[in-house]
């Protein structure tokens, strides 16, 4: 105690002096007139509203047996970009039955500076609404009133809840900055969880003790409490961005999962098992393990021609083929649930797990080695690895070995060669499914060429820069172009080239793909675009097409990896027929990398007699990036752009 007292000084000297420097009161939830007449935060100046103080508690009641959390908030709204933050929502679980997490006691006021005299307005019970998001789940919403440029608002609100098996996650980050967010759990010794800090930002103050009998049951016993104390100050507002996977990943919070559950009675409950366990499961269970073993349903799908091809390879891309070309995916994932191979069958549509079990079923039967393998989206965030929790996947794919390669294939999307999985599922690593000799994890990394290609053949006539391109792009960038083109092709070309590139004039395409799965889409493109011209002297921006716009990264500091989801090659090559000029300037050469050799960039101009060549390359070497390359990547995408909008050949016509 004597030490948790020396350390609340320090907490209260600390927040004396914070206090001081930034105007606000983030001590409590008390409103003071600085707190009203502050319209800027020092710290982030683009911020459009601030929580200055925030508090939550959650507890086992004594009586009822149920989480407990009380939860206080003081709010600024800085500009008027912060009226989003008059809302509040909360998502309560609410399954048929009994057992309904609940929401009492929503208190909320508005405090306003109106000629020099702070107002209050409090909130109406009226205006609290309850609406149903989905079958298991009640959004409460209530706005606060009387809102205006510089207003603080205090609300609190206690939650109500019957499940401990997850117990009260806490966010200290948000998409505002927060100067002081503090949670008190106190969890009963019934209860372990696995406590884990989400985010990488460090505690201001993470304090534990033990409360003896804090929970008692009538002639069974009583338990101990954990009481916790964390505070996290000065947290900056999260910014998503370009080239990321879900937010979850990254905020800073606190997340518990239930390990074991010990009873009054003497019973223990294992909540956390291993993965040889959750195998055990999943290997009986109805919508996985039972649906991998019907072999009976798909022994006669196939053709002749198909069962009867020799070469293992040969087999398993036409089986591959057959699958993703007669069953549509229906949109759902439904990895654990509803899963039945018949019904795809009989219905040509189905789920995620439904086909590629059906894919997996077909190779097993036709002998080649194939493993399911779960995973888990870019959206839906990465898989815990220290422990099964099953709840983290949403995906299943299928891994084949054929002549001791292995191939990751997905048979959702009718676009995709074989061995290429969705974008959606370039998130690191999945986990192999081996009923027989126990799974592993494994990496989810595409190795297959990526590139982007635009080569060029131009004259000048009449003023004009005029020829052909050829466009080459294979691997994620084929994909994207071959749904753009085979999706629409009468509109191709002007959605998705003549309104990008409003100088260029497109004169004709054509394209030589046929196949929607192949590795790469080829197209052709005659072109014109009139030049600037004064008196004899023309001016010329060689890089007809672009590969980037703007600079997609913004922020002065990024705090989250840049994820492209696979490497990538960009090329621009063009040679112009100089005939009849004299070249008086041309680009200079540029040539830069990123650290430990993950990127280079070569920009070059080559005068020849009559042509001016131009040669433009650049890639990404890896496809994350730690967030410490974020100011050189920033740097390379800026000197991209630059190239590309600025670069400029200076012709004068001979005598």
């Amino acid at each position: 105690m004597r030490a948790l007292f020396l350390i609340l000084i320090f907490t209260n000297i600390f927040t004396s002096k914070l206090f001081s420097q930034s105007g606000f009161n983030s001590e409590g939830m008390e409103v003071t007139k600085q707190d009203l007449e502050l319209n800027v935060y020092e710290n982030d100046s683009t911020a459009r509203a601030l929580v200055i103080y925030e508090f939550g508690k959650s507890y086992v009641d004594r009586e009822t047996f149920r989480l407990n959390t009380e939860i206080k908030k003081k709010l600024k709204i800085l500009n008027r970009n912060g009226f989003d933050k008059a809302t509040e929502t909360i998502h309560l679980y609410t399954p048929k039955g009994i057992n309904k997490e609940k929401i009492s006691k929503i208190v909320a006021t508005v405090y306003n500076l109106e000629d020099g005299k702070v107002t209050k307005t409090k909130l109406d019970k009226d205006d609290i609404f309850e609406e149903v998001y989905r079958e298991d789940q009640t959004l409460v919403k209530f706005t606060f009133p009387n809102i205006k440029v510089g207003s603080v608002i205090t609300y609190s609100y206690e939650l109500e809840s019957p499940y401990m098996f997850k117990y009260k996650s806490w966010y200290f980050q948000d998409d505002i900055p927060k100067l002081h967010s503090e949670y008190r759990p106190s969890i009963p010794g019934n209860w372990e969880y696995h406590i884990k800090l989400v985010g990488g930002k460090k505690l201001y103050m993470n304090f534990s003790e033990i409360r003896k009998n804090c929970l008692h049951a009538s002639g069974r016993g009583s338990s101990d409490c954990g009481d916790y104390i964390y505070i996290m100050k000065d947290i900056p507002a999260f910014i998503e961005e370009d080239y990321m996977t879900t937010k979850q990943n990254y905020l800073a919070r606190i997340e518990y999962e239930l390990k074991v559950f010990r009873g009054f009675d003497g019973r223990v409950d294992n909540i956390t098992k291993t993965w040889k366990s959750v195998e055990g499961e999943l290997k009986s269970d109805s919508s996985i393990g039972r649906q991998l073993k019907k072999s009976g349903a798909v022994k006669d799908l196939l053709s002749d021609d198909i069962a009867n091809i020799k070469d293992p390879l040969e087999k398993a891309k036409a089986i591959y083929k057959f699958v993703q070309s007669n069953y549509t995916w229906n949109e759902e994932f439904s990895i654990f649930e509803n899963v039945s191979i018949k019904d795809l069958i009989d219905e040509k549509s189905g789920s995620v797990s439904e086909i590629n079990i059906l894919l997996h079923n077909l190779m097993d039967v036709h002998d080649i080695e194939v493993k399911p393998v779960l995973l888990s989206t870019r959206r839906n965030g990465l898989a815990t690895k220290i422990y099964p929790v099953i709840s983290d996947f949403n995906y299943l794919i299928v891994q084949i070995t054929v002549n001791d390669e292995t191939y990751l294939l997905d048979a959702t999307d009718n676009y995709l060669t074989f061995g290429q999985l969705p974008f959606r599922c370039l998130n690191q690593y999945g986990r192999l499914i081996d009923f027989k000799e126990g799974g592993y994890w494994i990496d989810i990394f595409p190795e297959s060429l990526n590139l982007q290609k635009y080569l060029g053949q131009f004259s000048i006539e009449d003023n004009t820069i005029k020829g052909q391109i050829e466009g080459t792009s294979s691997g994620y960038h084929a994909l994207i172009t071959k749904r753009k083109y085979f999706s629409n092709e009468e509109t191709y070309l002007e959605d998705y080239y003549v309104n990008q590139n409003n100088d260029l004039q497109f004169l004709s395409h054509s394209s030589e793909t046929t196949d929607k799965t192949s590795p790469e889409f080829k197209e052709i493109f005659d072109v014109e675009k009139p030049v600037d011209v004064v008196g004899e002297t023309l001016y010329i921006n060689p890089i007809l097409m672009t590969f980037f716009d703007e600079n997609p990264f913004k922020l002065q500091e990024r705090t989250y990896p840049i994820d492209f989801g696979f490497k990538d090659t960009y090329l621009y090559t063009a040679k112009i027929n100089t005939e009849g000029y004299d070249v008086i300037e041309f680009p200079k050469q540029a040539s830069i990398g990123l650290p430990n050799n993950t990127g280079t960039l070569l920009f070059n101009t080559n005068v020849e007699e009559n042509s001016v060549v131009i040669y433009f390359k650049f890639n990404f070497k890896e496809a994350i990036y730690d967030a410490g390359y974020y100011p050189y990547l920033k740097n390379y995408f800026a000197t991209i752009v630059d190239i590309e909008k600025n670069s400029l050949i200076v012709l004068k016509k001979k005598p």
